[in-house]
């Protein structure tokens, strides 16, 4: 079995996490910690191959994470969980040894795919018998495979749904996502409740003067 830290200091996201890696076959989760410090003290005590690690710590980040793991010599994988978009610290990331990096938000589906890769490059051994084999077991870790969406739905038009989503803290409505992307007001619709359907938003009814009550949408980081 995989043995699981998870990283995080949103206790709703934290157990989100926790769900996903205890629906995975071959994992069990460890523990669950909130802060760099607790991380970096439960690794020290506790057997750990793999640790799901946000960035933004209350007293720490990610990236001081990493290194004190790496100082102190544990062997330990990290995958980084974040909203974190930068590619300059998608850069340092791997300088200290992330070996995949997830971002907020996203789907069990997600999540399954990284742990699937991170099993099949954990459970490799013995000798190879040439470089193609060395490039195809670091390969395992680099290489990613779009989830299937449902028919008619592009990854284009989801990935903007999400960004407009993501930026409006106060929830926003079929019609005005349509609007900020260019698209009709029932694409929008669809892709919104998809998000939802999956747990990346959150359906909230706002009533006006008259008629029935609107849903509105509310990005949920998971």
């Amino acid at each position: 079995m995989i043995k699981v830290l998870v990283v995080e200091d949103e206790p709703v996201a934290a157990d989100a996490h926790r769900v996903y890696v205890e629906r995975m076959p071959g994992f069990t989760v460890s523990g669950v910690v909130h802060s760099g410090g607790d991380a970096l003290r439960f690794c020290e005590r506790e057997p750990v191959d793999l640790v799901l690690l946000d960035f933004y710590l209350p007293d720490t980040h990610g990236l001081a994470v990493c290194r004190s793991l790496r100082a102190a010599g544990l062997p330990i994988d990290v995958i980084a969980v974040t909203s974190a978009r930068d590619l300059a610290l998608v850069k340092a990331a791997v300088s200290v040894g992330v070996v995949q990096y997830l971002l907020k938000p996203f789907t069990f589906a997600s999540l399954r795919e990284k742990l699937e890769r991170y099993a099949e490059f954990h459970g490799a051994s013995g000798e190879v018998t040439g470089q193609a084999e060395i490039d195809r077991a670091l390969g395992t870790l680099r290489t990613t495979e779009r989830q299937a969406l449902p028919k008619g739905m592009s990854g284009q038009t989801l990935e903007a749904i999400t960004e407009v989503l993501a930026s409006s803290a106060d929830g926003l409505s079929a019609g005005a996502a349509a609007t900020a992307i260019g698209a009709s007001r029932v694409t929008a619709r669809r892709y919104l409740e998809y998000l939802a359907d999956n747990g990346l938003a959150q359906r909230e009814p706002r009533y006006g003067q008259v008629g029935r009550p609107e849903v509105w949408y509310k990005p949920k980081t998971v």
